[in-house]
């Protein structure tokens, strides 16, 4: 169909021309004292020939008088086209491991002109990972973009460093110039400083910080509960005084208190204070939500006034766990001290039997040694040396 609307176009092309060349008007131009004549068919061809010359010298000036910023474009776009190709080298030979080709490939690209702040970033922390610090910092200052994008890539990276080379209390200043350039509970950052706030040993703002995460789902539950055992169990190593002590724990919420870790370093501390009630109560919770042979162990040192009662505490609880060796040798130490010298021999020597320990070996010695005999305590102690250099 188009190549018959072609030939039609040509057809009526060729007989306007034929008409055109057998029409008796003509065309007179008078200037005196020149006078020109033409046939009104050469005036029109002419006229189209003046115009289309006309047209295609103003085109050739355009072109010309453009051809500059044509050849700028044109090396920007090559020399972009050639950044970007950088970018993919530099991210590859990043991820790969290979910092010191992701740091060449990014300085290149710098120095062709990209104004991009991936490359500055990517050199920085190839050159940090070669452990160049003064490149490192170089190319970092070299990120000089305005854009919030820019500036937050910046100060992400510098929080990184500092936190590398174990500086938190700059990492956290580095977050702060975030937070106060706008970029608030950005995921990222609150990582950051999840691991600034635990180097510098705040750990009220550990466990702020550790909230925040959970909120925007940012941290598995797992990873969570890890980092809150951990702050609590710091809280609690740093008081020093029952009533410091004893107001941190009120604040353990009641599933992590019943935990092994906390509770056994809760208990130690609380004995170390004097506070051995509150350590036998927590213990006791502890013990009763899930049962820990290690923990128990603690029992036997929490000598309170009411010794009887802790006897048959733990007597009840050997009924459901017979060949526990922690059990029986807090049993052992309890009796021990209730001077219940023939149980305190029985226990003590069941718990060896099950797993022969230090502390069971050196409760015995200290038994034989109430009983009077020297010599069986020398030997007694003797076999705990021997079994803690094991």
């Amino acid at each position: 169909m188009k190549y018959l609307v072609w030939v039609l176009v040509l057809f009526a092309a060729a007989a306007a021309l034929t008409a055109a060349s057998h029409n008796p008007a003509y065309l007179l131009l008078v200037y005196p004292p020149y006078r020109i004549e033409l046939s009104l068919t050469l005036f029109i061809s002419l006229l189209l020939l003046a115009f289309i010359f006309g047209y295609g010298l103003v085109r050739l000036v355009l072109a010309a008088l453009q051809l500059p910023e044509f050849v700028r474009k044109f090396r920007l776009e090559r020399a972009q086209s050639k950044a970007r190709g950088l970018l993919d080298e530099a991210l590859g030979a990043f991820f790969e491991g290979r910092y010191a080709a992701a740091e060449k490939a990014a300085a290149h690209a710098m120095e062709l002109g990209d104004t991009s702040a991936f490359h500055p970033i990517i050199a920085a922390r190839s050159a940090h990972e070669l452990r160049e610090y003064e490149k490192r910092d170089t190319y970092l200052a070299a990120t000089g973009g305005e854009a919030v994008g820019d500036h937050t890539m910046r100060l992400m990276a510098a929080t990184k460093f500092m936190l590398d080379q174990r500086d938190p209390h700059g990492a956290l200043k580095a977050l702060q110039e975030l937070r106060d350039s706008g970029v608030k509970g950005h995921p990222g950052a609150l990582s950051l400083e999840l691991k600034a706030q635990q180097q510098a040993g705040n750990w009220d703002e550990v466990l702020n910080v550790i909230g925040q995460l959970e909120k925007r789902e940012s941290i598995d539950a797992v990873s969570a509960a890890q980092f809150r055992q951990q702050a609590w169990l710091e809280k609690i190593r740093q008081q020093e005084d029952l009533a410091g002590l004893s107001a941190c724990l009120k604040n353990i919420p009641a599933d992590f208190k019943r935990r092994g870790m906390i509770a056994a370093t809760a208990a130690r501390a609380l004995i170390r204070h004097g506070g051995c009630a509150p350590a036998q109560q927590l213990l006791s919770d502890s013990l009763n939500a899930q049962w820990d042979s290690e923990l128990v162990a603690l029992y036997g040192d929490c000598l309170s006034t009411d010794g009887i009662t802790q006897i048959e505490q733990a007597e009840k609880w050997l009924n459901q766990h017979k060949d526990d060796a922690g059990l029986l040798l807090a049993l052992g130490k309890l009796c021990l001290h209730q001077k219940l010298w023939g149980k305190a021999q029985n226990y003590l020597d069941a718990s060896i039997s099950v797993s022969p320990g230090h502390a069971a070996y050196t409760a015995l010695g200290q038994l034989a040694e109430q009983l009077g005999k020297p010599e069986e305590a020398f030997r007694y102690y003797q076999r705990a040396m021997a079994v803690a250099k094991q």
